[in-house]
């Protein structure tokens, strides 16, 4: 006897994203039932192509924290899974499959990351626990994150797996929507796949500066909300000590040298970071003691 197929509603929220929706739900559209994109007023075609692949668009006003946006397009979705996707991920020919094989009850993933060099060492001898294949689904499912940065996919630098839930049943996840890195808050058993998802959040440096903007503003209101004062302590801390410890931790010790030139850019500016976001909060205050 054949197994129902379950059904699985892809939500996105957007904002001026018209270089990348086409590849996005490309990669999706034979795998959705329903497509929900929650636009954030978009000034360029971003809900003309939307709407080409027949989604279901919304327009909402800009969010300072975007997983508020996101938070609507799942509430929206009517499937039995969810999948939440940003419009520069793209489902691999591989993940497809395996969301599908879920989807039919043909197979329920792993209880941890199947990792490559955890595979390699079994293969020669057993030393390392092995991931167990799951007897029923979970409430939702790690997937492993590929990330493209400059012109090369971050094997190392502390960049893969760099896992994200982006696969849940309807009404076990939700984003807490406090700040723009976190992770989703599960009902139940977080399962791991095995396929990677593609992420083509900086294929250029511009892009990356844009974004290093946009998160640096968010960290500068969040150390504000923390009440971190300006003093010569934090002053070392964030614009030296910060800076230098993340570059060695990314470059060294998450061996960044071997994703090349990439890896030294990316360990570099990850510290820099601290700095960015430091010196927007001294901002901050200096607005607030002008009022």
């Amino acid at each position: 006897m054949k197994t129902k197929r379950q059904t699985v509603s892809v939500v996105l929220a957007t904002l001026n994203e018209e270089k990348n929706l086409s590849d996005c739900l490309n990669s999706v559209k034979d795998l959705a039932d329903e497509i929900i994109i929650f636009d954030e007023n978009s000034t360029d075609k971003t809900r003309e192509i939307a709407q080409k692949f027949k989604a279901k668009v919304f327009q909402t006003k800009h969010e300072p924290v975007f997983h508020i946006t996101k938070n609507k397009a799942i509430a929206m979705a009517q499937s039995d899974w969810i999948l939440q996707l940003d419009a520069d991920e793209r489902l691999t020919p591989a993940l497809k499959k395996e969301i599908n094989l879920i989807l039919t009850n043909q197979y329920f993933g792993f209880d941890s990351w199947l990792s490559p060099l955890k595979t390699k060492v079994n293969q020669i001898t057993p030393l390392l626990k092995k991931p167990q294949a799951l007897k029923q689904s979970a409430s939702a499912y790690w997937l492993p994150r590929k990330n493209y940065f400059l012109n090369r996919y971050l094997k190392h630098t502390g960049q893969y797996p760099d896992p994200v839930i982006r696969l849940f049943k309807r009404g076990k996840a939700v984003l807490p929507a406090k700040n723009v890195h976190e992770q989703m808050e599960v009902n139940g058993k977080i399962g791991w796949l095995k396929s990677d998802l593609d992420h083509f959040a900086t294929p250029k440096f511009s892009r990356y500066l844009t974004r290093e903007n946009r998160y640096s503003s968010l960290k500068a209101e969040d150390l504000y909300q923390q009440k971190i004062k300006i003093t010569l302590f934090n002053t070392i801390n964030y614009l030296f000590i910060k800076p230098s410890t993340t570059f060695l931790s990314l470059y060294f010790r998450h061996r960044g040298f071997l994703d090349g030139f990439p890896g030294f850019v990316f360990s570099l500016y990850s510290g820099f970071h601290y700095a960015f976001s430091y010196m927007k909060l001294w901002e901050i205050y200096r607005l607030q003691d002008e009022k």
